[in-house]
């Protein structure tokens, strides 16, 4: 098949864990075409972010524009968004441009705790980004705030999946990492949950894991595989990052994306 193209539209991690960054080797490895729209450059390391410094929505629209006019894409990623003008903006670039394979990671709240999306945009990204998206991905503190509700076990993220969704995503992903014990990610399209159980590894060197997840689910849905499938691609690319990480720094190395191509 002809090279599938992937549009990331998120923030640089200056460290190369997460963000653009980390999407942009998710792609790679997978075989994809990545092209990138910035959202907001971070100082960023292994131990937290220390500075944001957000673009201006028209420089995002700019860049997605320039992209999609010339390139085109099979599929497309949003990441860290910042403000209600940026997602704003970006809902009106993915509309313009009947992007329908999108996949929305609600980037939030970094592992080190600061903030990567003012409170004031959550309704923002409920209201103008959610309705566009293919598929919804958050962590279980993400899924918490969007389904307004406390999730601690599977049963509660079942609940929370069917909120979500109905906010107008068209299928939700809620990752169970937080949960204690062994974690398990749900999947929901609207009539069908599907439960993909995984394993914990001894490691604190996972930084960048959800961009890297939800990046290998868009490099899926590009490949035109079925949602089901391109979730199962995607845990197993971050699994994969995962047993391979890397103790770079001092805090919460990066994951390993190079990992996937020695073991296939």
């Amino acid at each position: 098949m002809a090279l599938p193209r992937v549009l990331t539209i998120a923030g640089s991690d200056s460290g190369g864990g997460a963000g653009i960054q980390a999407d942009l080797k998710t792609f790679t490895v997978l075989g994809a075409y990545g092209m990138s729209a910035l959202t907001a450059v971070t100082a960023q390391n292994t131990l937290g972010v220390q500075g944001i410094y957000p673009l201006s929505p028209e420089a995002v629209a700019a860049q997605i524009t320039s992209v999609l006019t010339d390139i085109g894409a099979d599929a497309a990623k949003t990441g860290m968004l910042f403000s209600a003008e940026i997602i704003q903006a970006v809902a009106e670039r993915i509309r313009a441009f009947r992007l329908s394979r999108l996949v929305v990671d609600p980037v939030m709240v970094a592992k080190g705790g600061a903030r990567l999306l003012e409170s004031t945009a959550e309704a923002a990204l409920k209201a103008e980004l959610l309705p566009l998206a293919a598929v919804v991905t958050p962590n279980l503190p993400e899924a918490e705030v969007l389904a307004r509700m406390s999730i601690h076990g599977v049963d509660e993220m079942k609940e929370a999946a069917r909120r979500i969704r109905d906010l107008g995503a068209r299928a939700v992903v809620i990752k169970g990492g937080h949960l204690e014990g062994p974690p398990i990610d749900i999947l929901y399209d609207g009539s069908v949950f599907h439960e993909f159980p995984g394993e914990r590894y001894p490691t604190k060197n996972t930084h960048g894991t959800g961009c890297t997840f939800s990046a290998a689910l868009a490099v899926g849905l590009a490949q035109g595989l079925e949602l089901e499938a391109a979730v199962r691609q995607a845990k197993e690319f971050t699994a994969c990052a995962i047993r391979a990480a890397v103790p770079l720094g001092h805090g919460h190395g990066p994951t390993n994306h190079l990992a996937w191509l020695k073991a296939h």
